[in-house]
């Protein structure tokens, strides 16, 4: 699996003064959804999600697509669910987030790569004697740091203030997961309905979580006669902060028949050992 991110280019020069400055010059950050490929500029990561047990290490890998030698820097932050499904910042880490911190080794922090290069980023977990069983979470950043571009000073202009050119990261997460113990979780998915986006068509649900871990799977909405299902998502998520997720999911392109009517609705669970139904409902779109 593949996940990525990248760079913005130089956006145009702007000018700042004073107070101005300290208050607008800023990286601008993004968290891509865990997919099974993503691709945006010059960097691929993967894989996009980690799940370790306390035992083995494991290896992301960064990959240079660019034609330009770039450096790249890893960090850690939280990040906590909502129940729309949105990753949201933590601004005051919690006790189990700074001991999900402490326990995850990593290195190199910082790698320059030459063009088409990989580099292997190296992660273990040492848990403190005595921790307790459950789900620990953090949230690995990989972000790309510009080079220093001079601001040139055009001719017969006399310079005004202080000048920048500012260059937007991309950042990129994927959520590393450290489950100590024999942790389960069951799943449910209730009020099946028929939404309208900005995109078109879709079919809206709850999902229902219960148990000491998260889930994560494909969710699949099937219809009597219908070969493929007429909506479905990858990568779907319900963290151990939130017991219930509202998924939303767009109908296909390529289905033109009815929404109305019976459908099936599953939550598929993958892990490293297969896929299983994990959660199934029979409901009738309005």
């Amino acid at each position: 699996m593949l996940h990525s991110g990248a760079m913005w280019g130089i956006a145009d020069m702007t000018k700042w003064t004073g107070s101005i400055l300290a208050a607008s010059l800023c990286a601008a950050f993004i968290a891509l959804p865990t997919t099974a490929s993503a691709g945006i500029g010059d960097l691929l990561v993967a894989p996009t999600r980690l799940v370790l047990d306390g035992h083995k290490g494991a290896e992301v890998i960064l990959n240079n697509i660019g034609d330009q030698p770039a450096t790249y820097r890893v960090s850690v932050e939280f990040r906590r669910m909502n129940e729309n499904g949105d990753l949201v910042d933590v601004p005051t880490p919690s006790a189990a987030d700074k001991t999900a911190e402490d326990m995850i080794i990593y290195a190199p922090r910082k790698v320059t790569l030459a063009p088409r290069e990989p580099q292997a980023i190296r992660i273990a977990v040492r848990p403190p004697e005595g921790l307790a069983d459950g789900e620990y979470r953090v949230h690995m950043l990989f972000r790309a740091i510009p080079p220093a571009t001079p601001v040139a000073q055009p001719a017969g202009e006399q310079p005004k203030g202080v000048q920048f050119k500012l260059t937007p990261v991309y950042g990129v997460t994927i959520p590393v997961i450290v489950r100590l113990g024999n942790l389960q979780a069951a799943a449910g998915i209730a009020n099946v309905h028929l939404e309208k986006t900005a995109g078109g068509s879709a079919v809206g649900f709850d999902i229902i979580r219960t148990g000491a871990r998260s889930t994560y799977g494909e969710v699949r909405v099937l219809k009597a006669g219908v070969k493929d299902p007429i909506a479905s998502e990858k990568g779907v998520a319900v963290y151990t902060e939130i017991g219930t997720r509202h998924v939303t999911v767009p109908v296909a392109e390529t289905y033109k028949g009815e929404l109305s009517g019976p459908v099936t609705v599953e939550y598929i669970e993958t892990t490293d050992d297969g896929s299983h139904l994990l959660a199934q409902t029979q409901a009738v779109l309005r």
